[in-house]
């Protein structure tokens, strides 16, 4: 299932867009804020704990720094669609491949706690879904071809199931679990915040956000 899921969280979000046509991104940021406080919790919950048990606490900080350093980077060519922003020319028709070779990078990381930490998987599953269906209101609006926009959803799907396989079956990658774990708690935190802070306007936060936030906070700590 760690395989399975993701790959149908994108494809089925893609779906839905495509069945309904929402044209409302904004109406998608409650979920958002729900996601990033889920996964913000979830970190600090279950990964968290784990690396400082088994790395010298200096060295799990510099790998995070350079989680949350990494995510920056990428967001220079992602353009933010990590946390529910895409800012492509919607008149372009070439395929996006900066867009596509970010969004692989951070889903591949992702993905790789998940072999150790199944509970992440609700986790990633959540934060997928809203920039699923954002992404995929895109290419839909956008004068990307069909077959291109589908080609790409379904890539995309297809890189947190690969990052937790390379997790179990790479005997490498499994003698540095520790160091990628806390590079990759990095890249949720930094995401994580970033959605939180973005789910306000004006930096003001309203009650109903406020509420799916302790929400998410609170069902990552009961599960």
């Amino acid at each position: 299932m760690i395989y399975l899921l993701p790959i149908l969280a994108v494809v089925l979000s893609f779906v839905f867009v495509y069945i309904t046509r929402p044209k409302k991104k904004e109406n998608f940021k409650l979920l958002l804020a729900f996601s990033g406080a889920f996964l913000l919790a979830l970190t600090l919950f279950e990964l968290l704990p784990s690396v400082y048990a088994t790395m010298e606490t200096k060295s799990v900080g510099v790998f995070i720094m350079l989680g949350i350093l990494l995510q920056i980077f990428l967001e220079f060519f992602s353009k933010g669609a990590e946390h529910g922003h895409v800012h492509l020319d919607p008149e372009n028709t070439l395929f996006p491949w900066l867009l596509f070779i970010s969004l692989s990078i951070h889903s591949l990381l992702e993905g790789f706690p998940i072999e150790e930490h199944k509970t992440l998987l609700y986790g990633i599953l959540i934060h997928k879904i809203p920039i699923a269906i954002i992404l995929s209101i895109f290419f839909l609006d956008s004068k990307i071809k069909l077959y291109q926009a589908m080609f790409f959803i379904f890539l995309f799907s297809l890189m947190t199931p690969m990052g937790s396989y390379f997790a179990g079956h790479f005997s490498l990658l499994e003698a540095y679990y520790a160091p990628i774990t806390a590079l990759v708690i990095g890249v949720f935190l930094h995401i994580s915040t970033v959605i939180l802070f973005e789910s306000s306007e004006g930096h003001k936060f309203n009650l109903r956000k406020v509420l799916v936030i302790i929400f998410g906070i609170a069902t990552a700590y009961m599960i």
